[in-house]
């Protein structure tokens, strides 16, 4: 196959009816695509990344994978996979070729030789759909599941501490096909079909060897890791994300989401320079929510719904006073104070699968966080918000993964996983 990158084409781009409508629920984002459209600045590792522009590409190589500090995307193609092969060696090469993948289509290139031009009868190396389409800032960010470190491919030793089975949480009603996976791949882009045709192509690279799980689409992000930007907003109309870790805050990534040689455990030193990712599907019972008094949304989130101001306070960035909050509001028990210091960085979506045949909007938040530690970030919140959050009510969690998210690919020598199975 060639290994020459084909460029896109240079024609300005003009907004298509598809871009426009994206999938088929965005019209329930509540106002969440206007978020973000300002020139800022995102980084991925040094390189700056301007904001709103779908013919950007995201850098690829850095010391930390991109996806996870970067500025927030506009739609989402998450994919859990089962590794089907038992040969170390087979499933190796596989994350080679997803890494030479991964770095063309971020470039906004075709796949190996291309959709077309190669021998008649023999399928083409890359699917096609994006063809003329720009890189939309894509990113392409894998991650490890526990199952991968069962002993399979000899990595027991190697599996860190903090890749711990979840416990099961107050109000938690997990579907098993929508939970787990060995390997994990977030496909985060301003143009679903970009996103999509990622996932697509890593999945029919993979035939053989892995085999999807579960996979879910998302669309109007609802939270911002870009400072200044509007806050978006999540099916309930509400303002998510207003203390979340912006990407530019690299004192707050080093302490709460970067992993640095001192916090890898034992085996782990690979993981130097990566995260934690926790995915957490979470129906919204929307019908209930839109019968509910403005008052006690209010007093639900601890936030009012026009401007996102804490209670008691005039504006959304002002610092909360806690006590001021019902005992039971999501913001009170969400927030650090109440969790030790606990803090996550944010980059989840809403999604709308049609309906769940009794009438009902089958519509909720797909939440991703990215942290040093789980045990010391995500699982002490979750606790806190599934004993007393008067937020309950109206949602629950129905799917959920814990991944291990190694660190960057470095240069085009190196490939993912590659520190996991040296």
């Amino acid at each position: 196959m060639s290994e020459e990158i084909r460029e896109p084409s240079a024609t300005a781009a003009v907004p298509s009816r598809r871009t426009v409508i994206g999938w088929g629920g965005a019209g329930l984002a509540l106002g969440a695509a206007a978020a973000g459209g300002a020139a800022l600045v995102a980084r991925d590792g040094d390189t700056p990344v301007p904001v709103g522009d779908s013919r950007a590409a995201v850098p690829f190589h850095g010391p930390h994978q991109a996806g996870i500090a970067t500025a927030v995307q506009d739609r989402l193609h998450f994919a859990a996979f089962d590794v089907t092969t038992e040969d170390r060696a087979e499933l190796i090469q596989l994350l080679k070729e997803w890494t030479r993948a991964a770095e063309r289509m971020t470039a906004g290139a075709e796949v190996g030789g291309g959709a077309y031009g190669g021998l008649p009868e023999a399928p083409p190396d890359d699917t096609g759909e994006a063809l003329g389409l720009k890189p939309s800032r894509l990113t392409l960010t894998i991650g490890f599941g526990p199952t991968l470190f069962d002993g399979r491919f000899g990595l027991t030793d190697k599996r860190p501490g903090a890749l711990v089975e979840l416990p099961k949480f107050p109000g938690d009603n997990l579907d098993p096909a929508r939970s787990g996976g060995d390997l994990c791949v977030q496909a985060c882009a301003d143009d679903p079909q970009v996103a999509v045709h990622a996932i697509r192509n890593l999945a029919r690279i993979g035939f053989g060897t892995v085999a999807v799980r579960w996979s879910q689409l998302g669309f109007g992000k609802t939270s911002s890791t870009t400072p200044d930007a509007q806050t978006p907003r999540n099916l309930f109309g509400f303002k998510d994300g207003t203390r979340n870790i912006a990407g530019t805050e690299t004192e707050r990534l080093a302490e709460h989401v970067w992993v640095s040689g001192g916090d890898a455990e034992g085996g782990a030193a690979w993981m130097d320079g990566g995260s934690y990712l926790v995915a957490r599907r979470i129906r919204m019972n929307i019908e209930t929510w839109d019968r509910t008094s403005l008052a006690e949304q209010e007093d639900i989130f601890g936030r009012d719904k026009r401007e996102g101001a804490p209670v008691g306070k005039a504006r959304e960035h002002d610092e909360p006073f806690l006590k001021a909050m019902k005992p039971d509001s999501h913001v009170r028990l969400a927030h650090p104070d109440t969790n030790g210091g606990a803090t996550l960085l944010r980059r989840g979506y809403s999604f709308t699968d049609g309906t769940d045949g009794l009438g009902r909007l089958e519509a909720g938040l797909f939440f991703l966080a990215y942290q040093k530690d789980v045990r010391t970030g995500f699982i002490p919140v979750q606790t806190s918000l599934g004993r007393a959050d008067a937020l309950n009510e109206y949602i629950q969690h129905v799917g959920s993964a814990l991944f291990a998210i190694p660190p960057g690919v470095r240069d085009k020598d190196d490939w993912w996983g590659r520190a996991l199975f040296s």
